[in-house]
Formats: structure tokens, sequence, C-alpha cells
């Protein structure tokens, strides 16, 4: 674990900051900018959970948090550092647990029929945020993708987790009872 004697330590004030191996870059550079949105994203859920989840979900969202700070844990290291340091990644079963919990609450709230609105309670309205950020935290880590190598399961952890916080929402409305708003294409 890591041990945060003193929060700030004015080595970023040029501009820079350190990957997991002490490497220094650009605090701009993708790879910042990636694991930046990962943390972006665990605060989103953590805002979501402070207003209040169905039972369900909020016994699984401490779990995914937890697995956020794997993947920030597994992006903040470039992978050549991977064999040196002993860190949490993103695994293959990360990934096959998202896919299940889809399944599990899919089960639920049936397929869909029309585009959804993002809204209802104000748990499903932060879930759908969650996605959309989520969804951009993907992008960036493709954009990484094509420049650095990255972890294997990172970005298929990302797709799945965007679609499972889709279904999240749904799945908090319908247990709440409170109609999915639905796209009019007609106005």
């Amino acid at each position: 674990m890591p041990r945060l004697t003193k929060i700030y330590t004015r080595s970023g004030d040029d501009g820079t900051t350190s990957l997991g191996s002490r490497t220094r870059v650009p605090k701009e550079s993708l790879r910042v900018s990636a694991y930046g949105t990962v943390d972006e994203l665990n605060s989103v859920l953590g805002v979501a959970l402070a207003h209040g989840l169905v039972a369900r979900l909020a016994e699984t969202l401490p779990t995914i948090q937890n697995e956020l700070f794997h993947l920030g844990s597994d992006l903040c290291f470039l992978e050549e550092d991977k064999e040196t340091y002993q860190i949490p990644q993103i695994e293959a079963r990360h990934v096959s647990r998202l896919e299940a919990l889809i399944d599990e609450m899919t089960a639920v709230t049936g397929s869909l029929e029309n585009f959804i609105l993002p809204g209802g309670t104000v748990g499903a309205a932060q879930l759908h945020v969650a996605r959309t950020v989520c969804r951009r935290a993907e992008r960036l880590v493709i954009t990484l993708s094509r420049e650095e190598a990255v972890g294997e399961f990172v970005i298929p952890y990302l797709n799945r987790l965007s679609d499972a916080l889709f279904v999240m929402a749904r799945y908090e409305n319908k247990r709440r009872g409170v109609a999915e708003p639905l796209w009019d294409s007609r106005l």
C-alpha cells in the first residue's frame, strides 16, 4: 500500500508528473489524460453511490471502483516496467465479471426496444454520466494504444464497463419503478 505523508511535493510545478516507475512525463501526455479520466470516472461513481442506489448496485459499485484503481495502476506504468513492479492490473476475470453483471441486470430490465434518454432517477442519471466518462476514457486509451502498449485487458474492460453502466442505469430506474425517458425521433 502506498503511504502518502505529504500531499503536495511541488515537483509538478514545472508541468510534469511521475508515472508509477518515477519516469517524468508532461501532465498533458496521453497516458496521464487516460488514467486521469479513469480517476474522474471513479469519482463520478462515488457521486452516484452518494445519491443512494438500489442495494444490488450499492454492493457492486465499490468493487468496480477498486477495479478502476487497478486500471489506473495498469495505465500509470509502462508495459516494460510492469515486470519490475508488482502492480494490480486488469485481468480477464474482471472483464468476465462485468459480462456476468450485464447479463444478470439485462434479465431484469429486458431488452432495449427504443433508444432512451439519460435520466429517470438521480442515481440513474449519474450512472449515465459515468457511462459517458467511461467512453471518453476508452477513446483516450485506444488513442494511447496506437502509440504505446497498454495492458491486454484495459480496453475490453472499459468497453464492458460502459455497457454495464448503461444497464445499471436502466436497472436503477426499473427497481425504483421509474419509467425510462424514451427518445422521440419525431420531435
